[in-house]
């Protein structure tokens, strides 16, 4: 039986509400390995103080997973209105 998904593994520390550091961990065959990766990590330096931090997101092989358009950042800025964006 061919792999149908993959289960991502990503770490996230968040300082306050505008810091965050999102660390890919990597990618995995099945939900039970992303658990055993965690399980690994959970105990090393930093990944200890956010434990609360990892996240597994399974992923279905050979779809779009972002349909949609993007704009960046600063083109965001200029759509608030002027009160909100100083």
């Amino acid at each position: 039986m061919a792999v149908q998904s993959v289960f991502i593994v990503q770490h996230v520390a968040r300082e306050d509400e505008d810091d965050e550091n999102v660390k890919f961990i990597g990618a995995y065959s099945s939900r039970a390995e992303a658990r055993a990766a965690i399980s690994r990590l959970l105990p090393q330096p930093g990944f200890r103080d956010y434990p609360e931090g990892f996240h597994i997101d399974e992923y279905l092989l050979d779809q779009d997973h972002w349909s949609e358009g993007f704009i960046a950042a600063d083109e965001a800025l200029k759509t608030l209105p002027a009160s909100q964006s100083a």
